[in-house]
């Protein structure tokens, strides 16, 4: 048998703990790609390398081969005259923030390209919210992505199918095998889009709390030193922001009602301190990073212009317009959206102020009402949600509910407003409140 590679040699010797050969990665991502993996394979890869962990240089190898795994896209510099940006979370619930940076950091001068993805588990994805506008199209071609994106300066689609084809098989195999939360898996499955979308630096929001995937500072802070080390590793430049994800971000949970939320915010009618806050740290870095701010001031000064001269609603309304969506979203916002034919607020059951949120459990509400996916075939109703979510801090009272859910039915609304009311606590004493922004990682 010498000189014959097999996958589950490969496989058995991480299971057992050793570190696999670049040329072993490239074969494996390879199966990935061409189906020549089997699904047992790949379950079993993503289990061993949850368990048994990767080195560095393991992790690169990996994000490397399933970067060009499929076709890359190749920005002509010249031509665009605009540095290409991007920003990624690694997710929570109420995380509007992909839809109010892009066309933000478009409007200072970026050219944006983001790849985003679907919602796991308890938290939402920014294509699900994406699809609650009309006609808006997440899935085109490439050559249609690469016009909009030079056209309008953003475009927020999904993963193409020629796009890194070995990180999508893996994603879908680690979201049916408790496999998510591996640090190498995750770096390597941002990056590899990251890396195929020809990026000049990335900034990446890494969430840790209650709603988050991890749990703590102390693993977010692992993982994030993990993603800046391979992307500069790789030749990309990358800054990671660490953000408190133990409670709702913003006041709304739900596919259409964040999209409502983000209009609202883009068009300078709605605001929220830890929202904004987000927000513009991520901002702040990708400007610096791109070399379209000299320093944090300079970059703030920049972003607030951006969204009170109204240019970045107008590009977050021509993004949506050149991917199929209305032409006029901000002018008629109430009647482009869907809304759920119940609303029911929820109570508290004592006055008080709101001393914590179960941030994973109001996104599981959320599933629970229709807007999130207990199977992967299921629908998405973008119209179900939360909305004017008290944060912590605030006071609640019979005139100042803890939320009000939104629903199909009188049924769904009350099993809705029980799991509000068990995921909210209130208390006689006001919390004291933590920054939002907690670390920064990187150059």
């Amino acid at each position: 048998m010498t000189g014959i590679w097999l996958a589950q040699e490969a496989i058995r010797a991480k299971r057992d703990g050793a570190a696999l050969s670049t040329a072993d990665i490239d074969r494996l991502v390879a199966g990935l790609s061409d189906g020549s993996l089997g699904d047992a394979q790949a379950g079993a890869l993503a289990m061993a390398i949850c368990i048994r962990g990767m080195e560095r240089a393991e992790t690169a190898a990996l994000t490397r081969a399933m970067a060009h795994s499929g076709t890359t896209m190749a920005w002509d510099r010249q031509a665009l005259g605009r540095p290409v940006l991007d920003k990624h979370s690694t997710g929570g619930v109420g995380d509007k923030v992909s839809l109010m940076l892009a066309p933000l950091l478009a409007a200072c001068g970026a050219v944006v390209p983001m790849i985003s993805g679907r919602g796991l588990g308890h938290t939402g994805g920014t294509l699900d919210k994406l699809e609650s506008i009309p006609g808006y199209q997440v899935m085109v071609e490439r050559a249609t992505f690469a016009r909009v994106v030079a056209d309008v300066g953003c475009a927020i689609i999904g993963q193409t199918a020629d796009l890194a084809p070995a990180d999508r098989r893996l994603y879908a195999v680690r979201d049916v095998t408790a496999t998510v939360e591996s640090v190498p898996l995750i770096t390597a499955s941002i990056l590899s889009k990251k890396l195929a979308a020809d990026l000049d630096a990335l900034v990446m929001d890494v969430t840790f709390g209650n709603g988050a995937f991890m749990g703590d500072l102390p693993s977010a802070r692992i993982l994030a030193r993990t993603i800046v080390e391979v992307a500069e590793s790789a030749g990309l430049a990358a800054v990671a922001v660490l953000t408190d994800m133990n409670q709702v971000l913003g006041t709304t949970a739900g596919n259409g009602l964040e999209v409502a939320e983000a209009l609202d915010w883009l068009a300078g009618e709605r605001s929220d301190p830890r929202l904004d806050a987000v927000v513009e740290a991520l901002g702040v870095e990708a400007l610096v990073a791109g070399g379209l701010a000299a320093d944090a001031d300079t970059a703030r000064t920049a972003l607030g212009a951006a969204r009170t001269s109204g240019a970045a609603a107008e590009t977050f309304a021509r993004m949506v317009a050149a991917l199929g969506g209305p032409t006029d979203l901000f002018e008629r916002r109430s009647a482009s959206l869907e809304v759920a034919p119940v609303r029911l607020e929820v109570a508290p059951a004592r006055s008080g102020y709101v001393s914590a949120h179960d941030a994973r459990a109001l996104g599981l509400v959320v599933v629970g009402l229709g807007g999130g996916r207990r199977n992967v075939s299921d629908r998405v109703d973008h119209a179900v949600g939360l909305s004017e979510v008290a944060g912590v801090g605030t006071w609640v009272d019979g005139s100042r509910p803890l939320a009000v859910v939104h629903a199909r039915s009188q049924d769904a609304a009350r099993a809705g407003v029980t799991g509000v009311q068990a995921a909210i606590s209130v208390g006689d004493e006001r919390p004291e409140t933590t920054p939002v922004v907690a670390e920064r990682l990187g150059p």
